[in-house]
């Protein structure tokens, strides 16, 4: 049974440093080749949002819009992917290790 609590506690410190190193990364997303960008946290937390001024027509707000929105979702999903890969091996892990009603 201390086997078993050493084991979780290093996986614990494991997926706490795994968190940290989302936190602090920065993944980016486009739409339009390029013409809209999305930086987001490891979290998903929207940082910076980059318009390049080609695609800015007054007459076409819609557009500019639809590629705002599709560049944000890009980088979300990046950040869920990269935050599964990251935390995937150590959740998988804890649940392997057979303690009952430990979850993340």
């Amino acid at each position: 049974m201390q086997q078993l609590m050493k084991q979780a506690q290093k996986m614990q410190q494991q997926l706490m440093e795994a968190q940290a190193q989302l936190a602090a990364a920065e993944i980016e997303g486009s739409a339009g080749n390029g013409l809209v960008t999305a930086t987001v946290t490891g979290g998903g937390e929207l940082l910076r949002l980059t318009v390049k001024p080609e695609v800015v027509d007054p007459d076409d707000v819609d557009t500019l819009v639809d590629l705002v929105v599709y560049a944000v979702q890009d980088a979300q999903k990046k950040a869920a992917d990269k935050q599964a890969e990251a935390m995937g091996p150590l959740a998988g892990g804890l649940g392997g290790a057979g303690l009952p009603g430990l979850s993340l």
